[in-house]
């Protein structure tokens, strides 16, 4: 639609994100065979505490996946509609050349929400890291709990048990850091990562809607009105009108930002009430206790026992396994848990 790209209002106020890391670096290129190897196969590496995410990550790859094919065929459908138009009688031919530019444009849309998009997931995959980092620590403090239970009933009176017992609470010290790291990343990351994509989807849904608005005013310059065997329709002469409304959805389009939404989801009283109780018990609960210098330094033995993910060995999450892929759910869909949810008192 805009020959010149220059940024729009929103990219002003918020810079658009990089390319898609799904859009490049493709090891089985743009057939769907890397799509189902990721299905099969996500969730079968890495630590066990990191495995529900991993699956929510890869799965979220292949809907970023279908999104890319879903904009490029977009537009192929709307270079084909100005094709099958220009065929068609003045009007006809006229606004399905203008319509075939609205069209062109969702698929362009579709193509920046899924950069956007993937700001989301790479966040969502930061908290997978985090997991997978603190998995050692549990395993260390499982493997020294089976130690003593293993020593208590072979040797009850061996002298390993005291020193196994001191690095135990080493052990659950260390493993306390981890887990209240873990806990504050994961809500920090949490919100950052879906305030990323229900911004976009935001953004996304309200120029849609602009487009359709203006896509509807484009039909009205199509004359409907039936005519007789032989009896001749008025010349066209809405040209310049096609062209006016096309401009003003551009404009439309360029100067929309955040501020200017046209909806807004607005809470009920109660709804609204709840939430703020909610917001008042967490501001009363204080800012939290830092636990990051609550240990002193241990020994060379059981210092760096915590270690990123980055540095374990077969830790499954290398750059290579990108491509792999999860089971879909279409067939069997479920919304929500499965157990039961405990009713509220």
């Amino acid at each position: 639609m805009r020959q010149s790209r220059a940024p729009t209002a929103s990219q002003i106020q918020n810079p658009p994100p990089p390319a898609s890391s799904t859009k490049a670096g493709r090891f089985f290129g743009r057939s769907n065979i890397g799509h189902t190897f990721r299905h099969k196969s996500a969730g079968a590496f890495g630590p066990d505490l990191a495995k529900k995410l991993s699956q929510l990550v890869k799965m979220e790859k292949n809907v970023m996946r279908s999104m890319e094919l879903v904009s490029r065929e977009r537009m192929e459908v709307a270079q084909q509609l100005s094709i099958w138009g220009e065929a068609c009688d003045d009007d006809v031919s006229d606004v399905t050349d203008k319509l075939g530019v609205l069209i062109y444009e969702i698929g362009e849309l579709e193509d920046q929400f899924v950069d956007r998009y993937d700001q989301y997931r790479v966040t969502i995959k930061s908290i997978r890291n985090i997991e997978a980092s603190v998995q050692p620590s549990r395993d260390r403090k499982q493997k020294i709990t089976d130690q003593i239970a293993q020593l208590k009933y072979k040797e009850p009176n061996s002298p390993k048990i005291v020193v196994l017992e001191q690095e135990l609470v080493r052990a659950e010290a260390e493993s306390l850091v981890a887990e209240a790291q873990l806990s504050n990343i994961t809500r920090e990351k949490l919100k950052a990562a879906f305030t990323y994509q229900f911004d976009a989807l935001r953004e996304h849904s309200e120029k849609i809607a602009i487009i359709a608005g203006f896509g509807k005013h484009l039909l009205e310059l199509v004359d409907d009105t039936p005519v007789t065997p032989g009896e001749t329709r008025n010349a066209y002469d809405g040209y310049e009108a096609s062209k006016a409304i096309i401009q003003d959805c551009e404009d439309a389009l360029t100067n929309w930002v955040t501020q200017n939404a046209a909806v807004s989801s607005k809470l009920s009283t109660r709804a609204r009430t709840l939430s703020q109780r909610r917001k008042n018990a967490v501001h009363r609960s204080g800012e939290g206790v830092d636990l990051s210098g609550q240990d002193q330094p241990l020994g060379d033995r059981e210092s760096g026992l915590w270690i990123p993910a980055s540095e374990h060995q077969g830790n499954g999450y290398e750059e290579e396994e990108e491509d792999l892929d999860v089971p879909s759910t279409v067939a069997t869909e479920t919304r929500g848990r499965e157990e039961e949810r405990p009713i509220a008192a």
